[in-house]
């Protein structure tokens, strides 16, 4: 970054007084700009904390044209005078920014530095949203102001600890939705702790607004993994409304817009799914376009043919396809391109966010309802009726804690340790079958299934006597026959 390049030792009493020494009154040999000189306008203005640019409109004179002339552009201007003191907020050495690169989080580079005197380190978390995300990303960030980017892949670990415990717990939020962008939030702010460790930052900034759930989900993973950092959060406090607005913080500071062409929805992709809201979306009436889609075929399309699968899990957990060991991200991803073409996948439902209002979105999670429907069909086998009424139960708990942010509460730890002993015989295969949109488990098995086919045979045998039916019936039915002889005995 040029830090007013144009006032140099050789020009100046002291090369740290720059151009703050000019706003005191100084007296600086480029100009002589002295006490005398300055307008009342100007001392004025300093007093109030007013931009630089808004000082040097007011100077316009020939005798204040020096100190025009160290202002090489409103970008350096303004972001140079921040980061030599506190900014127009308060002071923050440097800030670990969650970056994608779009419109909102380049303009947010230049914000903070502007607003907290700080330098910025740019964070990408690479969770499987695809390589066309992440090209270009350093030159962007570089370009909007920030000194570094960091790009770390994360996405074994965002299959293998998050989305696994996940899919061996069974939490899905309100019936339909798989928490793919609910997952994909902690892990990555995990990692900016992380990061910010790594540089020596003292805070760390998201691009969440003040609506949605991201930023309880960004911000409780701080709390908990680091709670001495400050969190920057510039849609609770900027003055920017809107995609315009956005745009014209952008010029004023001469950060590239990014040219690509902006989508009428609001998207979220990572490796388990891809969320669409916005647009015709807003009204929970309209049946979504075909050509929203992006992951998944519609089914009406999908092949004529059904697909067989066959998947192996121990212990709760996914291991292999069609007998091929895989890596817990190389599996998921296969099964997203055998589910997509299927049309498997596709949610659309009004839910309840964190922050009290109902918002609608359609998901597409192919490898996710693959991968739901047959560890649940596993359990069919492993677990009894106890075991699954009790497990089902924590699981709506455990949907509700990921979902509102709090992966790392002890609650969900605990939650997690009780589903990993629950399922620590859930082991075996599934069969699959996938056909325009629908995924059909017909056959499973497991060295430790509690399904006898001696028992359940309708025919005579020796472990289940059919007489012993009768005083069973007379017990369980026993509260139902008193109260009935009450009744009758009363009327």
């Amino acid at each position: 970054m040029a830090q007013l390049h144009a006032i140099s030792s050789s020009s100046c009493s002291s090369p740290r007084l720059g151009f703050n020494h000019l706003l005191r009154g100084g007296c600086c040999k480029v100009g002589c700009v002295k006490n005398a000189t300055l307008s009342k306008e100007a001392s004025e203005l300093h007093g109030r904390g007013v931009a630089l640019q808004s000082f040097v409109n007011l100077t316009h004179s020939a005798k204040n044209r020096a100190v025009q002339a160290v202002l090489a552009s409103d970008k350096e201007a303004e972001v140079s005078g921040a980061t030599q003191g506190r900014g127009l907020r308060g002071k923050l050495n440097k800030v670990v920014l969650a970056y994608s690169g779009g419109l909102d989080t380049s303009v947010i580079v230049p914000w903070l530095r502007e607003n907290y005197g700080c330098e910025v380190v740019c964070f990408t978390a690479d969770v499987g949203q695809g390589v066309q995300e992440l090209e270009g990303l350093e030159r962007k960030a570089k370009a909007s102001g920030a000194s570094q980017l960091v790009v770390k892949d994360l996405r074994e670990e965002f299959v293998s600890d998050f989305i696994y415990p996940c899919l061996r717990a069974g939490a899905i939020y309100e019936r339909k939705y798989l928490l793919g962008t609910s997952m994909a939030r902690p892990v990555i702010a995990k990692a900016m702790v992380d990061v910010a460790r790594e540089v020596g930052a003292d805070a760390v900034s998201h691009g969440c607004t003040g609506k949605g759930n991201d930023q309880v989900r960004f911000e409780l993973t701080f709390f908990a993994l680091n709670p001495e950092l400050n969190v920057v959060a510039p849609w609770r406090e900027w003055d920017i409304q809107g995609r315009e607005d956005a745009i014209e913080y952008a010029k004023k500071h001469n950060v590239p817009v990014p040219v690509t062409k902006k989508s009428i929805y609001s998207r979220d992709r990572n490796l388990w799914h891809l969320s669409h809201e916005g647009d015709i979306l807003e009204d929970p009436a309209n049946e979504p376009k075909k050509d929203m889609f992006m992951m998944s075929v519609d089914p009406e399309d999908a092949p004529n043919l059904p697909e067989y699968l066959e998947i192996c899990i121990e212990s709760g957990l996914p291991v292999s396809l069609d007998g091929k060991k895989l890596s817990p991200a190389s599996l998921l991803a296969e099964l997203n391109e055998i589910g997509g073409r299927h049309g498997i996948g596709r949610v659309d439902m009004v839910e309840n966010r964190l922050v009290g209002m109902k918002s609608r979105g359609v998901y597409e999670t192919p490898g996710g309802t693959i991968l739901f429907t047959a560890a649940r069909e596993l359990e069919s086998l492993t677990l009894d009726r106890e075991e699954i009424q009790e497990k089902d139960r924590l699981a709506l708990k455990y949907a509700e804690l990921v979902y509102a942010g709090r992966w790392f509460d002890p609650l969900r730890e605990s939650i997690d340790a009780f589903m990993k002993n629950i399922t620590k015989n859930t082991t075996g295969s599934v069969t699959l079958k996938l056909y325009k949109g629908s995924v059909t488990p017909t056959g499973r098995s497991s060295p430790f299934s509690l399904y006898r086919q001696d028992i359940s045979s309708f025919e005579s045998g020796s472990i289940y006597d059919q007489a012993d039916a009768a005083g069973f019936i007379r017990l369980y039915g026993l509260p139902m026959r008193v109260r009935a002889m009450r009744d009758h005995n009363s009327s």
